[in-house]
């Protein structure tokens, strides 16, 4: 499992003063975010992770509702509430992406794990200041908040999946399903801003989902297959040599699917 601590250690804290190359994952935690972290684990020697605990569903309703209105924001909690009952179905498409992609979902044992409740807090700032990071990697956590991403020192990258600028915020492998651009189903690593999956995009890839793949398993094939793209981003943040590409493309920001959209493409359109 991996090793949580209530505090940092001192000869932790000097382990990053001395070699000045810790890397930081800020997480909720789960499988996806697990993937990436193994790999990371098995390319750099040190890796700490500050893991969040998961908001609530009643202040995702709530802010959704502010945003696109009770309507949408109760269907789309119910879409993650109704899909919870098919992951079982998707097991063995899981373990088979896992498979092909050689990548493990277990929490790697050699990775210390801090346990916060949000990075935007000041418990969590502290935390992550302590640790003196040279790269904050974020993966399924919260946003952060302006006063966070303004006292972090080193580069902050995030891994999403999907592909920006056309696939921001949620759910970026279903939309490009829907909308028929199979040709941008994948998953981008960029450095992080003040805006949602809007920072420079440093690397992208793309990927092919089979019939078997639904709400569940796209993220984790998106994952899977782009663990070569968070060892390149933070390679070069160590390296100082972070070369963001310009991409000249329409910008959406997307959400979960509300419950009677899912439903329609999923019966009409196999489109789960």
């Amino acid at each position: 499992m991996y090793r949580s601590n209530s505090a940092l250690s001192e000869s932790e804290t000097e382990a990053a003063a001395a070699t000045g190359r810790r890397i930081v994952v800020v997480t909720a935690g789960g499988d996806n975010p697990n993937i990436l972290i193994n790999a990371l684990a098995a390319r750099f020697s040190d890796i700490v992770v500050l893991q969040e605990q998961p908001e609530s569903k009643a202040l995702f309703v709530r802010r959704r509702a502010r945003k696109l209105g009770w309507t949408t924001a109760l269907g789309q909690l119910a879409t993650m509430i109704a899909s919870r009952f098919g992951k079982r179905f998707t097991r063995r498409r899981a373990a088979e992406i896992l498979r092909i992609y050689g990548v493990s979902a277990d929490k790697a044992p050699s990775v210390p794990v801090h346990r916060i409740v949000s990075i935007n807090d000041a418990e969590g700032r502290a935390r992550l200041t302590a640790l003196e990071p040279a790269v904050v990697f974020l993966v399924s956590c919260r946003m952060l908040k302006p006063a966070t991403l303004a006292a972090i020192p080193c580069p902050v990258l995030n891994f999403h999946a999907g592909i920006n600028p056309q696939y921001r915020g949620l759910m970026g492998g279903y939309w490009a399903l829907v909308g028929k651009d199979r040709e941008n189903f994948g998953a981008t690593v960029h450095l992080v801003d003040e805006g949602v999956d809007t920072g420079g995009i440093l690397y992208q890839s793309r990927q092919m989902p089979n019939r078997a793949d639904t709400i569940h398993t796209y993220p984790l094939l998106q994952t899977a297959a782009s663990t070569d793209l968070a060892i390149k981003a933070v390679e070069d943040a160590l390296d100082g040599n972070l070369r963001p590409l310009d991409i000249a493309a329409p910008s959406r920001q997307w959400y979960h699917p509300p419950v009677w959209a899912w439903l329609w493409n999923g019966i009409r359109r196999g489109i789960w």
